[in-house]
């Protein structure tokens, strides 16, 4: 009789000690968890600017090329039915009077101003001189975690954080303190992270992401 009573004093031991490290280990399973939510939710990526850094940053100077969506200020000195803005289009051409379709995407405004001369100068204006100025730079688009996503017209100078103001501001769950801008490199789209006072340049695409909590 004795000896059952000790399996059954030793069975319920054994079962209260099985119930705390159960109790014990979910603890511990819930606390690893919640610190590396907390930290998922704290943390950001590592800041990646080299790719768009290499396209330019800063303000709008004479490293700028023309693309789609650009509206420019053309004047032929001399010839005011040629003066006029035209807008770049899909193509990157502007549609001008007398010499038709003008390839101007990827040049700069001098070497715009070049090509329309010599398009000028093939039979239609005796020794043309044109200057071409950017009338109205290509917008650019912020998408994700902002009030009002959308495409808008560019600043001169404006940062990641302007681009934001823009939209009407930061959404509830937008992460505050980087964001991911792609624009067009010399070989095609390139993307990085970046900081909100980073410069934002004509056509590039900004997306807020969103946070963790």
């Amino acid at each position: 009789m004795s000896a059952f009573v000790n399996h059954i004093a030793l069975a319920i031991r054994l079962s209260r000690l099985l119930i705390v490290a159960v109790v014990m280990n979910r603890r511990a399973l819930l606390l690893a968890l919640g610190s590396s939510l907390a930290l998922g939710g704290c943390l950001r990526p590592d800041f990646r600017t080299d790719l768009l850094d290499a396209t330019g940053t800063g303000s709008i100077g004479a490293r700028y090329t023309l693309a789609a969506g650009d509206r420019l200020r053309v004047i032929v000195f001399g010839q005011d039915n040629l003066s006029n803005i035209y807008a770049v289009d899909g193509g990157g051409n502007i549609a001008m009077p007398l010499i038709g379709l003008v390839k101007v995407g990827g040049q700069s405004t001098a070497q715009a101003a070049k090509t329309v001369e010599t398009k000028l100068a093939a039979g239609f204006v005796r020794e043309p001189k044109v200057t071409v100025e950017v009338d109205a730079y290509r917008p650019f688009y912020i998408l994700g975690e902002v009030t009002t996503s959308g495409q808008y017209p560019y600043v001169n100078g404006m940062a990641v954080e302007t681009a934001v103001a823009i939209a009407a501001g930061f959404g509830p769950r937008a992460a505050r303190d980087y964001a991911v801008v792609t624009r067009e490199g010399r070989d095609g789209l390139v993307s990085g992270i970046v900081p909100m006072t980073y410069p934002v340049r004509p056509g590039d695409t900004i997306v807020i992401k969103e946070r963790f909590f």
